[in-house]
């Protein structure tokens, strides 16, 4: 299918985004322009203080840019108010983070419910989502376990499940194996791909792990404030 045909999840025109220190100027963001699909993982690359977070953080409606459009399943959520853009943003829009952020006070079952409850669904309804989540994750066993009591990756398959509890358009996630061991973070990864796919999720994953890039749909670069598609052999040569 021509890229013009299918199904937009995300797309960012021309976003712009500026900051001040002292009387210096910093342009993190410059004209930057992206267009994700449903189903594709993303990867998000660039140096440290390139702005990676900072244009998850606009996609994500959690920050504004100075200039430019952030349209979410075809809608410009450029003038609309804050309750609205909570709206979308629990709806249409899933977070993982390199740190899991469970409540500690619930289990990981519960922290799966939970967005769904808030959304209105039924705590019988949340409940069987959770489950089927989790369990494909390898955590049946373990969903009555706090987080304190459950390992670093096993914290992270939550994130993931929690994130797309609510069968949100978009998965946005910034270094979400970056606080995990190599072999742990390579099985984390394989089965956040996994879920993306079969969920239809858009998935854009911020890294600096060129392995894990090379193993998404397409690699994005953020460089001078734009972002740049390359060829994963390519990012490989270059760095």
């Amino acid at each position: 299918m021509d890229a013009s045909e299918r199904t937009t999840a995300l797309r960012l025109e021309d976003l712009e985004r500026a900051f001040v220190q002292g009387d210096r100027r910093i342009d993190v963001l410059t004209k930057a322009s992206a267009t994700f699909y449903p189903g594709e993982t993303v990867a998000l690359l660039g140096p440290s203080g390139a702005g990676k977070s900072t244009l998850l953080h606009i996609a994500g409606l959690l920050e504004k840019p100075d200039a430019g459009r952030v349209v979410i399943n075809g809608r410009d959520c450029g003038s609309l108010g804050d309750s609205e853009r909570t709206r979308i943003r629990r709806m249409e829009v899933g977070f993982v983070y390199q740190f899991h952020h469970l409540l500690p006070e619930f289990s990981a079952l519960e922290n799966v419910m939970l967005p769904q409850l808030v959304l209105g669904r039924t705590k019988n309804d949340a409940r069987a989502r959770a489950k089927r989540l989790l369990e494909p994750l390898g955590l049946e066993d373990r969903w009555d376990h706090r987080p304190a009591e459950l390992s670093g990756g096993e914290q992270q398959r939550v994130a993931i499940a929690r994130a797309v509890a609510n069968q949100p358009k978009i998965l946005l996630a910034d270094e979400p194996t970056g606080n995990l061991d190599p072999h742990t973070a390579d099985k984390v990864f394989e089965e956040l791909l996994r879920l993306v796919r079969e969920e239809g999720v858009a998935a854009v994953i911020a890294t600096h792990n060129l392995d894990l890039a090379a193993r998404m749909d397409r690699t994005l670069r953020l460089t001078e404030g734009l972002l740049v598609e390359e060829e994963v052999a390519v990012v490989e040569a270059t760095i």
